[in-house]
C-alpha cells in the first residue's frame, strides 16, 4: 500500500495598510470627533458594524467602525473599536481600545500621522504595528 503525500500550502499575505493601536478612555464618537478636529479628517460611522467571523463562517462579534476616504490623496481611514463586551477584534492586542487602519500605496504624505494622533486630546497613547506580526489581522478585510 502506497502512503499518500501531504502537501502544505503556505500563503504570504502582503499588507497594503498601516495599523495603529490607540488607547482612549473616551467613547468612540468622542474620539472620532477629536480626531476629525485635530487631524482634519471626516471619519463617519459606517452604515453597518465591522463583523468578525469564525473560520467556519460563524458570527463572532460586531464592532462599531468609522470610515473616511480622502479623494484628493486616495487615502482611506478606518477606525474600529477593539473591545465589545468580552470580544476582541485583535486578541493579541487587548490593551488597545481602537485600531486605525490607513490604506494607501504611498505612505510618504502621511509619515507623521502617528505623532499627530498622539497629540489628539482624547488619545492616551498610539503605537504603530507591522500588520505581518498580528495573526488575527487576517480577519481584517475591507471591501
Amino acid at each position: 500500500m502506497k502512503k499518500s503525500q501531504k502537501h502544505i500550502l503556505s500563503l504570504d499575505c502582503e499588507y497594503d495598510y498601516r495599523m495603529i493601536g490607540i488607547c482612549s478612555h473616551h467613547s468612540d464618537y468622542r474620539l472620532v470627533w477629536s480626531m476629525n478636529t485635530e487631524l482634519r479628517l471626516s471619519l463617519e460611522k459606517a452604515s453597518q458594524d465591522f463583523v468578525v467571523h469564525h473560520k467556519k463562517g460563524l458570527h463572532v462579534s460586531s464592532h462599531p467602525f468609522y470610515e473616511y476616504k480622502n479623494n484628493n490623496t486616495e487615502i482611506s481611514y478606518y477606525l474600529i473599536k477593539n473591545k465589545i463586551g468580552s470580544k476582541l477584534l485583535i486578541p493579541e492586542k487587548e490593551e488597545f481600545d481602537y485600531f486605525l487602519y490607513i490604506y494607501n500605496d504611498n505612505f510618504d504624505e502621511e509619515i507623521e500621522i502617528l505623532n499627530r494622533i498622539k497629540n489628539v486630546p482624547s488619545v492616551l497613547t498610539a503605537i504603530e504595528f507591522s500588520p505581518e506580526t498580528i495573526l488575527s489581522n487576517q480577519n481584517i478585510v475591507f471591501g
